[in-house]
């Protein structure tokens, strides 16, 4: 392993050591976006670098999150940002489907995936079905893949590769059928998404 491997090794270690020592954020004054016609069971939010920064973190919850990072860069030699965070909350009948790419498990840390681009897709759906966790996986591919701006809605007219509309997308995986088409007979109906792209900026909460 070369000198820029064992880096990115290290910084690996260093934010797998952080998920588990973070708790998550309660306060309701983080949330931005609420998908209106759910109100009362759907609500989404983000946190930007400066609120990550004061997330309690460490082995006993002792010091903040930017404490922990700046112990990281002086040990790494290597400048890293936290730049922003998503939290959604759903209610029963609803599912969050989860994708990242090029994912690197964590063999110590239960459900840590690692990588440098992420999405999780939440969906409606009347019943619950064993197919739903490869279902969110490929809608997840999706959003990684084509980058939709919104869900829309599958009375949208088809688009083409510079459609912004989820649904109306051509699916990543059969181009031949737009996602609504192939999400119709699935028996889910897409609420929202969320995209995270490494080294992106905090604006891109705010198209989401």
């Amino acid at each position: 392993m070369d000198a820029q491997g064992s880096r990115t090794a290290a910084a690996t270690t260093w934010a797998q050591k952080v998920q588990a020592q973070l708790v998550r954020p309660p306060s309701p004054c983080s949330e931005v976006g609420v998908v209106e016609d759910q109100l009362s069971t759907y609500s989404k939010g983000f946190l930007n670098s400066s609120e990550l920064s004061e997330l309690p973190a460490g082995p006993e919850k002792e010091g903040c999150l930017k404490d922990q990072l700046a112990l990281a860069i002086g040990k790494l030699g290597e400048n890293m940002t936290c730049k922003r965070a998503a939290w959604v909350k759903v209610p029963a009948g609803f599912y969050v489907g989860s994708y990242v790419h090029g994912a690197m498990h964590s063999p110590s840390l239960h459900n840590l995936e690692l990588g440098k681009y992420g999405a999780l897709v939440v969906c409606e759906t009347s019943e619950r079905k064993a197919s739903l966790e490869d279902l969110g996986r490929r809608l997840g591919q999706h959003v990684v893949g084509m980058a939709p701006l919104s869900v829309g809605s599958l009375d949208d007219e088809p688009g083409g590769e510079a459609e912004t509309k989820m649904l109306s997308q051509p699916y990543l995986l059969d181009p031949s059928i737009t996602l609504g088409k192939y999400v119709q007979p699935q028996g889910v109906s897409v609420v929202d998404f969320v995209r995270f792209e490494c080294g992106e900026g905090e604006e891109a909460a705010e198209t989401e």
